[in-house]
């Protein structure tokens, strides 16, 4: 009988060859928290150098440019980043409401917020005027929340809805206010806090309604205009210390200047005293251009009545026989009323002749450190200061004269001559031609050889400013941003708020700090990570070599004995 032997191989590959070897799961586990570990540290020192990288200095000209791009848009009020404050300039011919806005502040404890003002949808500045001025409220107390409604309805239709209740109402009134009665002023501001909030939901309470002195007013201006000049940018040391320097120099101002200082500090902490400045500021009340014409007029009236009693004469009581006022246009009529008295005048537009007779109203004493009024004047570095002329330094020189920007006396002196010379008749055709400033008015036109002639002696006589004085520009913009003191309110008056954004976030900042080093130490450790990945790397793949070539000598042998017991059981017996 024959017999068949048959081999299964399959069993025999169970019991004889080895399985794959792979890593110790340890050490996979060590080497995947490692790596993990070193992406985690740099992802985040990539994250700090985008951080550092946009904290590098750059042209600051540049930086302004950007800034001025930014602030010629219409603002985002769909950003629910960004807050809103509001500040009513309540002046003697009318008031103005000025809407601003600025983003969450940026946790530099050294920087203001950057308030910029609002813009509509048409890209033009949310402001809005009435007149007249709201001392006119003076006998009617009780109307003066119906006064500014217009205004405050008009700034509720820009600012969110949402954002009302936190936004800060600021009304600040200035020289007509100053020359009414305390008691009036008093009547008038609690109308307004009483009234408003009832029907604007804006944060307002009563110590957000006052009269501002004259000082005040100087401080907020100053304020202004230093930050839109980026005065108060302190990117470095050096421009840290440049403001004390110069509240250094104000210190050196002798005993007699003390009472026009004004110190405050712009820090967000009233513990920081590195950002306390001490600023030369004063006021002189009714020496603006409107006020001015009126003091002149009273001059001219008494001087020409008492001349004609004494002599007999009748200048200025007719209109055959008026008056030759030299600082109004030739052939302009006008009449001088004050109580009962009338003077018939007509312009002789001679223009010198109008500077000297306006020489007296300047007040001047013969100390030679005084200004206007006899008022003590802070000695001034000509050759290291700059200076910029606001308001009716800029309406003088551009309304009409269209010489705006850079000043220069002589310049200046020889336009404002040729103007006050011209025919009024020959001046009104040209108005009419639309050859002045959209800004100008008739009223322009009529007081415009006086208020020339005004501000030049104001400015050379008064101010002691050099006639060929370089460093002086007339504006009305500086850097494409109006500036007004009201910019310096909302600045000065919203300085403690960044404290409470960094209060909240300094428990954060506590626990993220351990990695905030500075780009010295940083790019060190930059590569120290690097380095640490390439380890990694290296150690798994040297590991994983190890392990091959253990698996191969390993498996050599087991191969040869599966191949030694396979080979004889594929042999057939047949037999028996």
């Amino acid at each position: 009988m024959a017999r068949i032997s048959f081999s299964y191989l399959c069993p025999a590959s169970w019991y004889f060859t080895v399985p794959t070897v792979s890593p110790f799961p340890r050490q996979r586990v060590a080497f995947l928290g490692l790596f993990f570990v070193s992406c985690l540290l740099l992802l985040m020192l990539i994250m700090d150098f985008r951080h550092w990288g946009a904290s590098l200095p750059r042209d600051r000209q540049y930086e302004r440019y950007l800034a001025r791009v930014g602030e010629l848009e219409a603002t985002d009020t769909e950003d629910p980043n960004l807050n809103y404050g509001l500040v009513v300039d309540c002046g003697s011919s009318g008031s103005r409401i000025f809407v601003y806005f600025w983003p969450r502040h940026n946790g530099n404890p050294h920087d203001l917020l950057d308030i910029k003002q609002m813009r509509d949808r048409n890209s033009q500045p949310v402001v809005k005027k009435i007149k007249p001025g709201i001392s006119a409220m003076a006998d009617t107390p009780e109307h003066a929340s119906d006064y500014l409604r217009p205004l405050l309805s008009f700034a509720a239709a820009h600012v969110p809805v949402k954002k009302h209740k936190e936004t800060p109402l600021y009304i600040l009134c200035t020289a007509g206010m100053r020359l009414l009665p305390e008691r009036k002023q008093l009547a008038i501001l609690a109308d307004l806090v009483k009234d408003l909030p009832l029907e604007f939901d804006f944060l307002f309470s009563q110590s957000q309604a006052e009269v501002i002195s004259g000082k005040q007013e100087g401080v907020y201006a100053w304020i202004g205009i230093n930050f839109v000049l980026g005065r108060f940018d302190h990117e470095d040391e050096s421009d840290a210390e440049a403001p004390q320097e110069l509240a250094a120099g104000r210190r050196r101002t002798e005993e007699a200047a003390k009472i026009l200082l004004a110190e405050f500090n712009l820090g967000c902490d009233v513990q920081h005293t590195e950002h306390v400045y001490r600023v030369y500021v004063t006021t002189f009340l009714g020496f603006g251009g409107n006020f001015a014409r009126q003091r002149y007029e009273d001059l001219v009236l008494n001087e020409t009545l008492n001349k004609n009693r004494l002599l007999g004469q009748k200048t200025g009581l007719s209109p055959d026989n008026p008056f030759l006022d030299p600082c109004l246009p030739v052939g302009l009529t006008d009449v001088v009323e004050r109580n009962s008295q009338v003077l018939h005048v007509r312009g002789k537009g001679d223009w010198a002749t109008c500077g000297a007779m306006l020489s007296p109203l300047l007040a001047r004493s013969n100390t030679s450190q005084a200004s206007l009024n006899g008022i003590y004047q802070s000695p001034i570095d000509f050759n290291n200061s700059e200076f910029y002329g606001f308001s009716e330094f800029f309406y003088c020189t551009e309304d009409v004269l269209r010489i705006g920007g850079r000043y220069h006396g002589p310049t200046f002196a020889k336009a404002a001559q040729d103007y006050c010379g011209m025919a009024w008749s020959v001046l009104t055709q040209r108005f009419k031609n639309g050859l002045f400033s959209s800004h100008a008015d008739e009223h322009r036109l009529k007081y415009q050889c006086f208020k020339s002639a005004w501000m030049y002696q104001v400015l050379h006589e008064g101010f002691h400013f050099p006639y060929d004085y370089p460093n002086l520009q007339t504006a009305q913009l500086v850097y494409d941003r109006e500036v007004q003191w009201t910019l310096g309110a909302i600045l000065y008056k919203t300085r403690f708020l960044p404290l409470r954004d960094l209060r909240q976030e300094g428990v954060r900042q506590a626990h993220g700090s351990w990695f905030r080093l500075s780009f010295v130490y940083n790019h060190y450790l930059f590569f120290a990570c690097i380095l640490v990945v390439l380890l990694a790397i290296i150690l798994y793949l040297l590991r994983l070599r190890r392990i091959h070539h253990r698996q191969t000598r390993a498996s050599a042998p087991l191969d040869m004995l599966w191949i030694e017991e396979v080979v004889p059981m594929m042999g057939v017996q047949v037999g028996p």
